[in-house]
């Protein structure tokens, strides 16, 4: 099986994803999304920023690697009504069932980072992006001091090394790599712009607990904990990482959980 569709189908996103929901539509408000406007959402997971803009009139198709999320993904937009939404399964390095010059707008929040071969994705990105359409990607930054990238970091630290020829899906978050990707698929350098977002995740239960979410569902921390296992190291992870959501936390009730995570976000004009 494709790594990366294992990585992805490994856990339940969706239980992670119902801490982000808030943030997710708050982030979409901010997109100028107009009724009828053609979006693709790529790496879409199970809907957290497809429904909410499909909710605002937009027609949207989510396309995630991981069946499990295309099926909650359609299944949450049937519930809703919103026959303007719908999900399928495919690879962001390589939209072959997608047309050229498809979108007016391509979403991919913490999704199409993930990917591998990152100039196969900025180029199909571009392709099935109309001329004058958008694009608009949330990519986590590496060595950021909050929540995900330090998840991430202290994760590879008790991994495995990545095979050879692996490019990290955090280069996403570093500027220049992203402006050297989308200027290769022919996107003008000064097409390409960057700003400091913020994400916050909400769980409705102690830091740990919240923990406890990322230890049994999100596939990385999944992975990070298997190795630790392996190595008689779970306990030192699990404290690293324990250590980290309560000093992230910021919600003023010891009963739940409100961390901010900071994110590059990018935005393309095709």
């Amino acid at each position: 099986m494709n790594p990366n569709k294992a990585l992805w189908e490994k856990g339940d996103f969706t239980r992670i994803a119902e801490s982000m929901r808030e943030s997710g539509e708050a982030l979409v408000n901010t997109l100028a999304i107009t009724p009828g406007l053609n979006v693709l959402d790529l790496g879409c997971g199970d809907g957290t920023t497809a429904l909410p803009a499909a909710k605002l009139g937009a027609n949207v198709l989510g396309v995630d690697i991981a069946s499990n999320l295309v099926e909650a993904g359609n299944a949450r937009a049937q519930s809703l009504g919103l026959t303007n939404c719908r999900f399928q399964e495919g690879d962001a390095s390589d939209l072959r069932d997608l047309g050229d010059d498809s979108f007016d707008l391509v979403v991919s929040i913490f999704g199409a980072m993930f990917a591998p071969k990152p100039f196969d994705v900025a180029k199909e990105m571009v392709r099935v992006t109309r001329p004058g359409g958008r694009i608009v990607m949330g990519n986590w930054i590496p060595g950021d001091p909050t929540l995900v990238a330090q998840i991430l970091k202290i994760s590879s630290a008790y991994s495995p090394p990545p095979p050879e020829g692996f490019v990290s899906p955090m280069t996403w978050g570093v500027e220049g790599d992203v402006i050297e990707r989308f200027t290769a698929a022919g996107v003008p350098q000064d097409k390409i712009s960057f700003e400091r977002d913020t994400y916050t995740f909400n769980f409705p239960a102690p830091p740990s607990a919240f923990l406890a979410e990322f230890k049994t569902y999100y596939g990385p921390t999944m992975n990070a904990y298997e190795a630790a296992a392996a190595n008689g190291r779970e306990a030192e992870l699990n404290a690293e990482l324990d250590a980290l959501f309560n000093s992230q936390n910021t919600s003023p009730s010891k009963a739940a959980t409100s961390i901010p995570a900071t994110f590059l976000r990018v935005s393309v004009a095709v």
